[in-house]
This record gives structure tokens, C-alpha cells and sequence, in this order.
């Protein structure tokens, strides 16, 4: 949780400091991917570990934890208000959603293709082992009846 909350810290850092040198949002376009996705990381993270019944959960550090990069988020907002053209806030909105549903079917349809792969090779294991038994099978007959 702290390496998330450390490379968001970095990333935003890279932002401002971008920003302060009289460059444009789009030249720390990476940072912000970075923010983005360490927050979403440390987001993820948490809801794992409220499911998981073997891993307790620090719920006061993960708490602190998304507090900071809300407050984060918020002067990225402001920056984006600010130094971007109008509505490139709201449109970043709209791009962060519909990139998380596109990650989303992405995770989907990757556990969906390995579930296949493992039922064929359960399949192909069950076969292996079917025509290896009848193989076997016929050979001690063979070997009973001389």
C-alpha cells in the first residue's frame, strides 16, 4: 500500500513541477497515467483485501492512504481547470471510465480465455490417461491370453 501511495506522491510531484516550468499537461501526460494508476492500484488493492479472510486489513492505513491521493486528485483537478482547455476535466472523467470498463473486459474476457485453456487441458489430460489405461488394459489381455 505504501509503494502505490509513494509512486502516486511521485507521479503528481512530476506533474506540478512539469507544470511549474511553463509546460503543458500534455507533456506529463505519463505522470498522470502513473497517478492514475497507482490510485487505482492501491483502490484495488484494498477492496482484495475486505475480501480476503486471510489477510487482514490495516483499514486505518488504507483509509489515510486514499485520503491523500483524493487530496491529490483534487489539485489535479484544479491544475487541469486551470492550465487545460475548458471541459478537459469532465472529459477526463469520461475517458477514466470508460478506460476502467475496457480494463474491466479486458480482466473478463483473460480469465474467460484461461478458464478454456485449463478445461482443454483437463480434457486432453482425461483422454491421455483414458488411452493410456485401454492401452494398458489391452496389453495385459494380450499378454493373458498367450
Amino acid at each position: 500500500m505504501l509503494a502505490e501511495l509513494a509512486a502516486a506522491n511521485a507521479a503528481f510531484a512530476i506533474i506540478k513541477q512539469t507544470l511549474s516550468n511553463g509546460k503543458e499537461l500534455a507533456d506529463c501526460g505519463r505522470a498522470i497515467g502513473d497517478f492514475v494508476s497507482a490510485k487505482d492500484t492501491l483502490h484495488n488493492k484494498g477492496n482484495k483485501k475486505k475480501k480476503s479472510v486471510w489477510q487482514p486489513s490495516n483499514d486505518l492505513e488504507e483509509f489515510i492512504a486514499l485520503e491523500q491521493i483524493n487530496k491529490k486528485e483534487e489539485q489535479l483537478k484544479e491544475l487541469m481547470i486551470y492550465y487545460g482547455r475548458p471541459g478537459l476535466w469532465h472529459d477526463w472523467i469520461k475517458f477514466q471510465a470508460e478506460a476502467r470498463k475496457a480494463r474491466i473486459r479486458e480482466r473478463e474476457e483473460a480469465k474467460k480465455r484461461r478458464d478454456e485453456l485449463i478445461e482443454m487441458i483437463s480434457i486432453g489430460l482425461l483422454l491421455t490417461g483414458t488411452l493410456g489405461g485401454l492401452v494398458w488394459f489391452g496389453a495385459i489381455l494380450f499378454m493373458s491370453m498367450e
